[in-house]
């Protein structure tokens, strides 16, 4: 089969789809014309994806490298079959193929900027599992297509804070966007890593007229939150708990729902309450990979809002080198990633 921009000759199983909704890629490593060919370091596994292997293994380092051994080996890519997504990984480009569209230097260190689920990805040993980074230390192979897109390693920021940071780097740029002067503006998971950001972002975007509400499950973060100097309020209430988030939201908020919502937690059921919270003519951003179409289509019609609700795309234009620059704009921020997932 002549080599596809989109990877579909990679597809195994079924034949037809596109590799990210293929259950089984061709992780064969040797490239065709239009492939680059990465020598994987680091795997930064998607949030929902890692706490969803976290809580099926109780956390033991052990049992979650076999688990993820386990589903490379079978379908090839790192596409946990519960969540349904992957992630990114950091490297080094290893080789080029002549048709390949960004023509880079062998050795240059790079972060793949598409989902490990669409991935033909190799694993030869798994070295470190970072329980407090959704981040696993590998020796492998990995496979871009022509359609991929990837960011080089910047030389001022450190490359596992880089790596953390692009994981997420749809989110901020996308808030960038949604967010208007004077917003009032609730983030579910404000305190998690892409949380960070779009509190940032949007505390920036709202202005000192406008309010960002931090919504976090528990303490635990709550001072790194606070550090950061972006929440006007910050609540602990659990985000699977719609009324109890509804209540404490509106009782900070002059007894009114929200402008926009911001959606970025790593568990399912937060559908209503990111719906619940916001006004029937706002925005419901669900950037989170535990979402449910369902759940949320239904559930609005269900309470009768017809709040505008968008999927979150992790794609936006130079959404790497915007939330890079957040880092180098913000000392908060660049302090808080340092803190988590510097070495």
């Amino acid at each position: 089969m002549k080599p596809c921009r989109y990877g579909t000759h990679r597809v195994l199983e079924p034949l037809g789809v596109l590799p990210q909704a293929a259950y089984r890629l061709d992780n064969t490593m040797e490239i065709a014309d239009n492939e680059m060919l990465i020598e994987v370091k680091t795997l930064n596994i998607d949030s929902a994806s890692f706490t969803q292997i976290k809580q099926a293994t109780g956390a033991d380092p052990v049992k979650m490298a076999q688990m993820i051994l386990d589903i490379v080996a079978k379908r090839g890519k790192m596409q946990n079959p519960v969540t349904g997504s992957g992630g990114m990984l950091l490297g080094k480009v290893k080789a080029v193929g002549k048709d390949f569209p960004q023509q880079t230097a062998v050795g240059t260190r790079i972060a793949t900027l598409v989902s490990l689920s669409l991935t033909p990805l190799r694993i030869d040993a798994i070295e470190a599992i970072h329980l407090d980074k959704d981040q696993v230390d590998i020796k492998g192979q990995a496979i871009l297509f022509a359609s991929g897109i990837f960011s080089p390693i910047p030389t001022d920021i450190d490359e596992h804070i880089a790596l953390s940071a692009l994981d997420v780097a749809g989110a901020p740029a996308q808030v960038a966007k949604l967010v208007k002067a004077n917003d009032h503006v609730a983030i579910l998971g404000a305190a998690g890593k892409s949380g960070i950001l779009c509190a940032y972002m949007a505390k920036k975007m709202a202005g000192a007229n406008g309010k960002v509400i931090g919504v976090i499950s528990n303490d635990h973060k709550l001072a790194d939150l606070q550090s950061l100097h972006a929440c006007d309020e910050i609540i602990i209430a659990s985000a699977t708990e719609p009324m109890d988030v509804y209540r404490k939201v509106l009782a900070v908020n002059n007894n009114e729902q929200v402008d926009v919502t911001i959606n970025v937690v790593n568990v399912p059921n937060t559908e209503m309450t990111s719906i619940l919270i916001t006004k029937n003519t706002g925005i419901v951003y669900f950037f989170s990979m535990a979402t449910s179409f369902t759940k949320a289509a239904l559930g609005a019609e269900g309470i009768a809002s017809e709040a505008t609700m968008l999927i979150g795309n992790g794609y936006t234009k130079d959404h790497a080198q915007f939330t890079l620059d957040l880092l180098r704009e913000s000392k908060e921020l660049r302090i808080l990633f340092e803190k988590r997932y510097g070495k």
